[in-house]
């Protein structure tokens, strides 16, 4: 995802609501997030759909890593040897 650009990417409700399909062109075409305010405070965000998929593939990845971490922390790993060995045996060579 691209950085946001705050003289672009920071719109007011009223005016999204009105250029609905122009704002959906330039965050898919930026790649970058389109911030949305009502009354002055943020209160939404439009991300295009690819960018919002890569998200959630790197939050399942770090939560996959968190939790391998807390295993080994807990002494539930397997040594690469053991992992090694295991794996083999599931193979026919």
């Amino acid at each position: 995802m691209q950085k946001l650009k705050f003289d672009q990417d920071i719109k007011p409700l009223s005016e999204v609501r009105n250029g609905m399909a122009n704002f959906i062109k330039q965050v898919h075409e930026t790649k970058r997030p389109l911030i949305i305010t009502q009354r002055g405070k943020s209160v939404a965000v439009l991300i295009d759909v690819h960018e919002y998929e890569l998200m959630q593939d790197k939050i399942d990845l770090l939560a996959d890593i968190r939790t391998s971490l807390n295993q080994l922390n807990k002494g539930e790993g397997v040594s690469h040897e053991d992992a090694h060995k295991k794996l083999l045996g599931r193979i026919d060579l």
